[in-house]
């Protein structure tokens, strides 16, 4: 990220991402920027701190309404310290932040609101307190044509996320674990806190913070560092796993009282009310780099033991200050989940947790001040009782876009993934439903040199079993119990053939399948553990878990049909089987695979 440049009271300065920084005053055609790139305006005030008696988290507040011919949007501004807290650990200074990114070609002009009050940083009313420094400040920035980029991941009402500019959908194929990636020993102020209660069977973390070492050979030369070369490991494994196809990572940005004791933006684990400006920023840096590699950003904003520890679990004070700095820091990143809480409600176990109603206050108050509106879902506990109560009250709840699901038996994953596209369709709210935990909870996926390997029935009855549903993808979980586990994995190469596994699914379904328009037929095919999705008349997949034969009903359809076969496996080309072609109006036997008859294949048939 580019340093900042010391800037008179009332004056700021116009940051571009990967580019230079540009005075206010300059002409109108050198404020040129690309769109859906990344804009940061530096706005400069009094000198303050994180700990000064006025909070400048709570008690200022900096907006910055950005309005377009065809678009208005206004976005919440932060404290930055001196503006490049990421490198100098500075914990005063008199530098705003505001991230923006802009989804329109044009002029944009915006206006700057700075005020000053007590707690207004969580009032709606954009008039209260006093207007102060920079308030009132405008400008105007020219957007231009960006043929590389494919814009930002949005829910369009449909089980999958759109890119806006080049319009195709996704598919997450994605690493779940650890989930406390960022207790990380080379960001600031990371130390790892103490909790009240330990849950027992979970994941112990190591002593130590995450190193990541294994992966230090992994960081490339121009890859970004901070404050002389801080960072490298984990920017390295994440090169890693995009290397691998990887394009989704989960992570907790608060996990006070929970497993890892290690994650939390506050300047202090006892804090709620001061955040860690250096912290966020180095943070940030780390999230600038997932942006290039095409990773997205599963933000998981709290777990199971801490989600009522904010306001005893409303949308008060203490969670709107928390929620209005992730969304201000991190909303505007173009591939982004939000999650309001891992293992969320009530539980046998835990009959705590939050209400209905304090869920949907929270995903409410999330869509309301994300200016991007980002994809907003709520992580379920692994048994159907649990996760039935959390999701039936929550149909057709507007702000609320999907779920991600748990769930401990592996083999019911594709009829969950069924029911609850359905329920919520029905609902007329069209849900986004992605595997982000599987059991048993102290397994989840096993490394790659467990003897007793469970990944081929993670491949077959989760990953394809939701995609072929018409779900949107998985992310992988490691267990409590295994080596490398859900807190104290430090290589994501022990899990590196689950990597290819997910790679090859996700890369079959892109290229092949016009998968928006499709949807689970089961009924169209015979045999055991076999899956069909389709659009028919035109297109089928079939998928046969552990291999055997199957008949597919094409009675209803005319035409000739190519057949060709997909190994799972291994990924690659179409091969062709004992069947090139079948002809419509008979039920029909897709004949045999090109070798290895026991082991799962999927098969995709087109019309000629």
């Amino acid at each position: 990220m580019i340093k900042s440049i010391p800037i008179p009271l009332s004056m700021f300065l116009l940051c571009f991402w990967a580019s230079s920084c540009l005075n206010s005053n300059l002409k109108e055609e050198e404020l040129t920027v690309p769109i859906w790139e990344k804009i940061t305006l530096n706005f400069e005030s009094e000198l303050t701190s994180e700990m000064a008696t006025e909070n400048p988290f709570l008690d200022y507040r900096l907006t910055v309404t950005f309005s377009h011919p065809n678009r208005t949007i206004t976005v919440p501004g932060f404290y930055a310290a001196d503006g490049n807290s990421a490198e100098t650990s500075a914990d005063k200074g008199g530098v705003w932040k505001v991230h923006f990114r802009p989804d329109h070609i044009g002029e944009w002009a915006y206006k700057a609101s700075f005020r000053k009050g007590k707690n207004i940083a969580v009032s709606d009313e954009l008039t209260d307190g006093n207007g102060i420094a920079f308030d009132g400040q405008e400008g105007s920035i020219i957007v231009s044509a960006n043929p590389n980029s494919e814009g930002r991941l949005a829910y369009v009402g449909a089980p999958y996320l759109q890119y806006s500019s080049s319009k195709k959908y996704f598919l997450k194929g994605g690493a779940g674990s650890p989930e406390n990636v960022l207790g990380y020993k080379d960001f600031d102020g990371t130390i790892r806190g103490e909790s009240p209660e330990e849950r027992k069977g979970e994941a112990t973390a190591s002593s130590q913070l995450h190193h990541f070492e294994k992966h230090l050979k992994d960081w490339g030369s121009g890859d970004p560092t901070w404050q002389d070369r801080k960072g490298k490991s984990l920017i390295g494994g994440l090169n890693y796993l995009a290397s691998k196809g990887i394009n989704s990572l989960y992570f907790l940005t608060m996990n006070i009282y929970g497993d890892g004791k290690d994650v939390y933006p506050y300047t202090s684990y006892e804090e709620r009310f001061r955040f860690d400006c250096s912290k966020l920023d180095q943070w940030e840096i780390v999230f600038d780099h997932m942006d290039q590699l095409g990773i997205l950003m599963h933000v998981v904003l709290q777990e199971t033991e801490n989600e009522l520890m904010l306001d005893g679990g409303n949308t008060e004070l203490e969670r709107k200050l928390y929620l209005r700095e992730m969304i201000a820091r991190y909303a505007h990143h173009p591939r982004l989940i939000w999650n309001m809480g891992e293992e969320n409600g009530p539980v046998h176990w835990r009959p705590e947790g939050q209400t209905t109603a304090q869920q949907k206050a929270m995903v409410d108050y999330i869509k309301k001040t994300d200016p991007y509106k980002n994809l907003t879902v709520i992580h379920s506990h692994s048994d159907k009782e649990t996760r039935d109560k959390l999701f039936e009250p929550l149909l057709g709840f507007e702000p609320l876009d999907g779920m991600s699901m748990q769930v401990s038996e592996k083999a019911k994953i594709h009829e969950v993934t069924k029911q609850w596209a359905s329920e919520s369709a029905k609902a007329k709210k069209q849900w986004v439903l992605s595997i982000d935990e599987i059991g048993p909870w102290w397994r989840g996926v096993d490394p790659d040199d467990r003897k007793d390997n469970n990944q081929d029935t993670v491949r077959a009855e989760a990953l394809w079993g939701n995609l072929m549903a018409g779900g949107s993808g998985a992310e992988w979980y490691f267990g409590s119990k295994n080596h490398s586990n859900d807190l104290n994995c430090e290589d994501w190469r022990t899990r590196d053939r689950m990597w290819e596994y997910t790679s090859n699914a996700v890369q079959f379904f892109q290229d092949h399948l016009p998968f928006h328009q499709m949807k689970s037929y089961d009924e169209l095919v015979s045999g055991d553990l076999t899956y069909c999705f389709a659009k028919p008349g035109e297109i089928y997949a079939v998928y046969f878990l552990y291999g055997g034969e199957a008949k597919i009903d094409l009675r209803n359809e005319k035409g000739t049909f190519s057949v060709n076969w997909y190994n799972p496996r291994d990924g690659g080309k179409l091969q062709k089987g004992s069947v090139s072609k079948l002809e419509g109006g008979a039920s029909t036997s897709l004949g045999n695979p090109p070798s290895d008859k026991d082991k799962d294949w999927a098969v995709l048939l087109r019309k000629l």
